[in-house]
């Protein structure tokens, strides 16, 4: 007989020692660390197994794959984010806060994939299946090829797969399940593991895709073990403010498709619905212009967005102005503030309160909206306003130079799509950053002067 030592090893990340610890110094996790005997003689040779011509590794190029396509959801914004489609035998995790629409719209992928394929079958283990049944009635999903159980054991949620026999998969949520082959809570690390792993291999070997729902901790990262991202081919987060009805589902990693698409949903009485053009939604609707905004074209993945700015700036005749912001970097518009105070004489910025805001509730963090926010706070300033024609979109350094965008053709192609006659960006300001000055803020509300058109 080998010898064995007693060895641990944590459940979240895999890290070993050679004695127990209540905290992982890996992951950090606490509790995750558990006895692991492992054989410490030598191995036997492993017996080789006969390979049938089936199983016999071909060369790539005569593999099909065809029975790998992407098959459309019925949701385009969803189909954009997965990269097409869904892809038979997929396993796709789907992570948000609680509230921020989940649940919701994976019942309309349901009912969509439902009245266009064949069977689906929706497992809920958080909510009764009378409680979906209001919620696809409000929204309008009923189907008859929509099967719908009220499940928490694994082992009949596999039976129910075994009944209904369906094309399709959604299990929510996946930290809500749990198996009586391995102890503990639902939720804990050995629970999730298993259920996701059981339920993937089902996936892979029926041809079926299945839809799991992830919670996320305080973080933002998907709760669990952090095998559970590692396990399924795609993992999409759904984000979104529950002051405002938009919502983003960004895909963090897909195995069949990019991970730079961005789909935007709104959220309304009626359900969820697709935005294909969420552009008027971060505009304002004034028609004539208004001192202290300015508009930028931000990149939300590989989607062009059109963002307004706002700036308001009040005179604080205290010794500590405050800087508040919504929605953009507090730190990034300090440092613009310093660099409109050094580069451009703007003094009055010392003794002001500054607020710097965004419209429609986006979040905008990118370096390239540097330049909107220093027009509109200097707009702002000066009384000048910049034309609703115009947009604006460049990185500032604190030398004052305004380096060019990411992307910038394709921001200009939007720009010019959306009806924006005026660009300004670093290949129309081939100087140092004195634009305030050198655009000449028209009082009247003509706009800055001297911008090339497009």
């Amino acid at each position: 007989m080998p010898k064995t030592a007693t060895s641990f090893s944590c459940t979240e990340c895999g890290w070993a020692t050679s004695k127990w610890v209540g905290r992982c110094a890996e992951c950090g996790e606490w509790n995750t660390v558990v006895e692991a005997a492992a054989p410490t003689g030598a191995l036997r040779a492993l017996n080789p197994v006969a390979i049938g011509d089936a199983r016999r590794a071909r060369p790539i190029s005569e593999v099909e794959a065809d029975a790998a396509s992407h098959w459309p959801s019925g949701i385009a914004e969803f189909d954009r984010v997965l990269g097409g489609g869904i892809v038979p035998g997929a396993a796709i995790l789907l992570s948000g806060e609680p509230g921020v629409g989940k649940s919701t719209l994976l019942l309309e992928v349901a009912s969509k994939a439902a009245a266009a394929y064949e069977r689906v079958l929706y497992v809920s283990a958080e909510e009764s299946a009378s409680q979906v049944r209001l919620r696809a009635e409000r929204t309008g999903a009923l189907n008859d090829n929509l099967y719908l159980a009220a499940e928490t054991d694994l082992g009949a949620i596999v039976g129910q797969l075994d009944a209904v026999k369906p094309g399709l998969v959604i299990v929510d949520s996946v930290q809500t399940v749990s198996s009586a082959q391995v102890g503990g809570l639902a939720g804990g690390p050995a629970q999730v593991r298993e259920v996701a792993v059981t339920l993937i291999r089902v996936a892979k070997e029926r041809n079926v895709p299945v839809l799991l729902v992830g919670h996320v901790t305080k973080d933002g990262n998907v709760a669990g073990p952090r095998l559970l991202e590692h396990l399924v081919d795609v993992v999409c987060q759904f984000e979104g403010d529950r002051q405002t009805p938009l919502r983003f589902v960004r895909a963090l990693k897909n195995r069949f498709g990019p991970t730079d698409e961005v789909g935007c949903f709104e959220m309304t009485v009626d359900g969820i619905a697709e935005v294909p053009d969420p552009s008027g939604l971060f505009l304002s609707r004034s028609v004539l212009p208004v001192s202290g905004t300015c508009v930028t074209i931000a990149m939300e993945g590989r989607r062009p967005l059109p963002v307004e700015v706002q700036a308001l700036v009040v005179p604080n005749e205290g010794s500590n102005p405050r800087r508040i912001t919504s929605g953009v970097d507090s730190a990034r518009v300090a440092m613009l503030i310093a660099v409109l105070d050094r580069r451009y004489k703007l003094e009055e910025l010392r003794k002001s309160d500054v607020y710097v805001s965004t419209v429609g509730g986006v979040r905008v963090t990118e370096p390239a909206a540097d330049l909107a926010i220093a027009l509109a706070i200097a707009s702002a300033v000066t009384g000048g306003t910049v034309a609703n024609e115009t947009a604006a979109f460049g990185e500032i350094s604190l030398a004052g130079d305004i380096r060019p965008a990411p992307a910038a053709r394709q921001r200009a192609s939007e720009a010019r799509r959306l009806g924006f006659t005026t660009l300004i960006d670093a290949d129309a300001l081939h100087v140092s950053f004195a634009v305030p000055r050198a655009l000449h803020f028209d009082e009247k509300g003509g706009g800055p002067t001297g911008v090339p058109p497009f």
